[in-house]
């Protein structure tokens, strides 16, 4: 893969996710909610595909859109934002997102046509620019449209509704939050047993990013002990996938266990690979989850269905 002023795209964005960790701020979480950034909830999305991104695309874009305080969460390219009729304002600044993608070498090719086997490919990273639509002039208006987070103290049906629609083996008792995988059911405490009732959803939704790497459904490895490096790995991505879950149906993400961060940390400086991977998986967790809202709303329930 080709250097970027001497540093790859790897190290670059891990460093920076590290240097957040390392002042005790954890980057898909912090400051969501706080009066100085009026930044909307929702995984950031092209604003002229109205495609969702992906993986480590949406801690990249998460951190740009609070350090800057942007309006909404709906990116482009400078391209795409002719297209639609507005243009960036000059002066403006890009954040570099990533695009994951595979080649076959043409010496690999002519290698499978001599011995009959499917050729390699090689897996790559692209860079690309964005901005957002808040760095632009001429847009239109609904691009700007923005659902406003609930109130801490109030219930959120929808959030219930895609607890039950997944058909995971929720157990409501006791005074810890777990999943099981060999018996494959979740634990989490009653919803008055949490001191911000919120609380409950985002632990919901991270035991359930837990219950997506079930065997049957994305098969991740649960094979790590407490305080090892795979089980940070998997902590790591229920934190991530429960992000994504709640900032889709908007409710303000949070860290589980702040305790986790110096694993993470050690996990991060060991391997600059880490939080792509993680991200990835992440995603692949909530799009899991989120399809059984989909489903719901279909008529289409369906416990083993990939998102």
């Amino acid at each position: 893969m080709p250097q970027h002023n001497r540093q790859t795209i790897y190290e670059s964005i891990t460093q920076r996710i590290v240097g957040e960790l390392e002042q005790g701020r954890v980057p898909w979480v912090q400051p969501w909610g706080t009066p100085e950034v009026d930044t909307p909830l929702g995984l950031p999305r092209n604003a002229s595909t109205t495609n969702s991104y992906s993986g480590i695309n949406i801690l990249i874009l998460w951190g740009a859109a609070i350090k800057h305080g942007r309006r909404t969460q709906n990116w482009l390219t400078f391209k795409q934002a002719l297209a639609l009729g507005g243009c960036v304002r000059k002066g403006e600044k890009a954040t570099t997102v990533v695009y994951a993608d595979r080649f076959v070498p043409k010496k690999e090719h002519a290698k499978a046509q001599d011995s009959g086997d499917d050729p390699q490919a090689i897996p790559f990273l692209k860079r690309y620019s964005v901005f957002n639509a808040d760095q632009c002039d001429g847009l239109p208006d609904d691009i700007f449209a923005g659902a406003a987070p609930l109130p801490d103290s109030e219930a959120i049906p929808l959030a219930e509704d895609l607890i039950v629609a997944t058909g995971a083996d929720v157990r409501i008792g006791g005074d810890r939050a777990f999943y099981v995988p060999a018996h494959d059911y979740v634990q989490v405490p009653p919803q008055p047993a949490f001191r911000a009732q919120i609380d409950y959803y985002r632990t919901c939704f991270h035991e359930l990013g837990h219950w997506s790497g079930h065997e049957r459904r994305l098969a991740r490895s649960f094979k790590g002990r407490f305080g090892s490096k795979p089980y940070a790995r998997e902590e790591l991505v229920a934190e991530l996938a429960s992000a994504f879950v709640c900032a889709t149906l908007q409710i303000v993400p949070t860290v589980r266990h702040a305790d986790y961060i110096a694993a993470w940390l050690d996990l991060l400086r060991e391997d600059d690979r880490a939080i792509f991977h993680a991200a990835s998986q992440a995603s692949k967790a909530a799009d899991f989850v989120l399809a059984f809202q989909a489903a719901e709303a279909g008529g289409e329930q369906k416990e083993g269905a990939a998102a």
